[in-house]
């Protein structure tokens, strides 16, 4: 079977050779993996490993961005600003000030920064996931409710306004919703049926429980998020949905408006028992990911690398894809990513 077939037939529970084999990781550990397999590009690395990668594909924004300050190294679409840090062997990109933060109802419309739906290179996209998906799933675009709020906003100012400000809660919410209907809408109408999924990241979880109720999540995110769903699904493609942490009192609420595909499923966490998701989800969810990433996969050994791998494939069994459950850090040894790979694939 080619790594595409594989998922979709996971996705469609349908029988597979084997179970498929995923990986997420940070630049760090792409540099690690060219040279252990001596290869210089993704597609060709995923192919050496013998991955089932689910291919990310999003369209590159082409409108104006927010002028960089000069502490800034990075500047996204949606106007926010970033600068590199340097943590041990790990570069990564810190958030500088909230640009929304000053705003208020009034004012919210006066923001220059909102993304132009229109100004995304759509074509380049569609191209690149035909191409991808003639051997590999397809997943994309990236797109939030909260996480890009809480970038506007600062995360303790977002908490806040969901009790104190819930009418510009609303307001925002609806302004970054369109634009990325829109930008879905253009999406689809070049990738056609190369798109398998869409990727919709919304972290809900901490380490010990939700960060907001699920009455408020039902508030404020539920309906926007069914709107999505709905019209993913009626292109023909699957819901894929990143929330980090101990998610299970909304599990049977992203179910009711048609998540397909549940990631990372952060099996440390309180509530997250493999099992017992399995038992209690498993007929309505494909599960993605499960390989703790903050302290198997980067601290011990092999052999526990496949003892947690075998652990993660027998809980979850059928209708699931095994995946490091969030990306990859860097200083994780290579033999413990191989060990992972090579323990699902000779399953």
């Amino acid at each position: 079977m080619t790594p595409r077939e594989r998922i979709l037939n996971t996705l469609n529970r349908k029988p597979v050779d084997r179970p498929p084999v995923d990986i997420w990781y940070v630049g760090e550990v792409l540099q690690a993996l060219y040279q252990h397999t001596g290869t210089d590009n993704e597609q060709a690395l995923w192919r050496a490993l013998g991955l089932d990668k689910w291919a990310w594909v999003n369209p590159a924004y082409t409108g104006a961005l927010v002028p960089k300050t000069p502490e800034a190294t990075y500047v996204n679409h949606w106007g926010q600003q970033f600068k590199t840090i340097q943590s041990g062997p790990a570069m990564y990109l810190e958030q500088l000030a909230a640009p929304l933060a000053g705003y208020t109802l009034e004012t919210l419309a006066d923001y220059p920064y909102w993304p132009d739906p229109a100004k995304f290179d759509y074509a380049a996209m569609g191209a690149q996931t035909k191409q991808l998906a003639q051997e590999f799933a397809t997943l994309g675009a990236w797109i939030s409710l909260f996480e890009i709020y809480c970038g506007l906003r600062g995360l303790e100012q977002a908490m806040m306004d969901l009790v104190l400000e819930p009418e510009f809660v609303a307001a925002a919410l609806d302004r970054i919703d369109a634009i990325q209907t829109a930008m879905l809408e253009n999406i689809f109408a070049h990738t056609g049926d190369a798109l398998d999924a869409v990727f919709i990241s919304d972290d809900m979880g901490s380490q010990q429980g939700l960060l907001i109720s699920p009455a408020t999540w039902e508030e404020f995110f539920q309906p926007r998020f069914k709107r999505w769903c709905d019209l993913i699904h009626a292109h023909g493609a699957k819901v894929f949905h990143h929330t980090d942490g101990a998610v299970r009192p909304l599990i049977p609420r992203y179910i009711e408006i048609g998540v397909d595909v549940l990631n990372p499923i952060q099996h440390i966490c309180p509530g997250m028992d493999m099992a017992a998701l399995k038992r209690d989800f498993g007929a309505q969810l494909v599960f993605h990911g499960g390989v703790d990433t903050q302290d198997v996969l980067p601290f011990r050994d092999p052999a526990a690398v496949r003892a947690e791998t075998r652990a993660c494939l027998e809980a979850l069994g059928a209708g699931f894809i095994c995946c490091s459950c969030h990306n990859i850090q860097a200083g994780t040894p290579v033999e413990n990513i191989l060990a992972m790979i090579d323990t699902v694939q000779t399953q």
